[in-house]
């Protein structure tokens, strides 16, 4: 694969913003969903990708310029482990071994018998030393077995690395994204639609009962496997939109509501705002300021298929202009009120 800079047209001192748009940009442009006519869409789409999930990623991003990876991800040769460069449990390595080993193998075994060897590791690190009874194939097993990135020994280990090579490559990187959602589209179960970064846009549909900063996951609609595996997954985190007259409250709805005064005393009827339209609410006699009444099912959609409730603070308010009525009528009534006080 090419150097992924070089794929997305930057330099090496591009800043992440940058990486961003132009992958966004190539996406756009080489998607087959664009570029019906053009069979070499999907590979240049894939390469796009492959290069984004290497650039895109601050992790990756250093360990390619440091050389420690490739334009794959895959990790660079860094040497056997046993010798320079390798584990540290086996850094004194006795390279009597192999001479012991292989002058065995030259010295034949006498009629027909196969010589066998067996590892010590105890002193200056792994020697081998002759047991007899092992074949050829053992011995080269229990050589390679000795070294410290070997977990055990004999046809046991190479078995383990032929599996280990039919296994499958490894998944694209996940997609994130957000979509803003408003109540009013959330009670009415409209499907939002979110933009995801290399331009496609996907309507997403909402679980029953979602909730404020919920994750949905979107299966194979994330960043292509550049070696070839399956597609990531795009996982969309759902933000409600702020409502000017309403709060959320898990499944409820809550907001105020401004009552007179002659209605909080003598009872009335208040205009209350839903999702859906205004409502008219019955103000009970001797009402006081901040009791809260509840809606049935004017809330937002649950998980069980309904709705929640629609909570209502009430509020009472004064005049706004002085009322000259009203105030005598309350001194009358304080007065009223210490007399009998006065008396009891």
């Amino acid at each position: 694969m090419r150097d992924p800079y070089d794929v997305l047209g930057l330099s090496r001192t591009a800043s992440a913003a940058e990486i961003k748009r132009a992958y966004r940009k190539l996406a756009k442009a080489n998607h087959p969903d664009h570029n019906a006519g053009d069979p070499t869409s999907a590979e240049r789409f894939a390469e796009v990708n492959a290069a984004y999930e290497i650039l895109g990623d601050q992790d990756k991003r250093e360990k390619f310029d440091r050389g420690e990876i490739d334009a794959e991800g895959k990790p660079r040769f860094a040497g056997f482990e046993g010798f320079a460069g390798g584990g540290a449990q086996n850094a004194d390595f006795d390279p009597r071994s192999f001479s012991d080993i292989f002058s065995s193998f030259g010295r034949g075994g006498g009629g027909g018998r196969a010589r066998s060897f067996r590892f010590s590791s105890g002193g200056r690190g792994p020697r081998a030393t002759h047991t007899g009874g092992m074949d050829e194939e053992d011995v080269l097993n229990s050589i390679f077995g000795a070294f410290g990135g070997a977990q055990g020994a004999g046809p046991q280990a190479g078995a383990g690395r032929r599996a280990g090579a039919s296994a499958q490559p490894p998944k694209g990187t996940d997609l994130k994204a957000e979509v803003a959602v408003t109540l009013e589209d959330l009670v009415a179960g409209k499907k939002p639609t979110v933009t995801l970064p290399d331009g496609r846009d996907v309507a997403l549909t909402l679980p029953k009962g979602v909730k404020d900063g919920q994750v949905i996951r979107l299966r194979g609609q994330g960043y292509a496997s550049p070696q070839g595996g399956p597609t990531g997954d795009a996982r969309i985190t759902v933000r409600f939109v702020p409502h000017p007259r309403f709060k959320v409250d898990g499944s409820d709805l809550r907001t105020d509501v401004a009552v007179s005064l002659e209605d909080a005393v003598l009872g009335g009827k208040a205009t209350v705002p839903t999702i859906e339209g205004n409502v008219s609410l019955t103000v009970p006699p001797h009402t006081s300021g901040g009791r809260v009444m509840r809606l049935k099912g004017k809330g937002l959609p649950t998980s069980t298929g309904g709705r929640g409730d629609l909570l209502v603070s009430l509020r009472i308010t004064l005049p706004e202009t002085h009322d000259a009525e009203l105030e005598a009528l309350m001194k009358k009534w304080r007065a009223t009120k210490a007399e009998r006080k006065a008396s009891a």
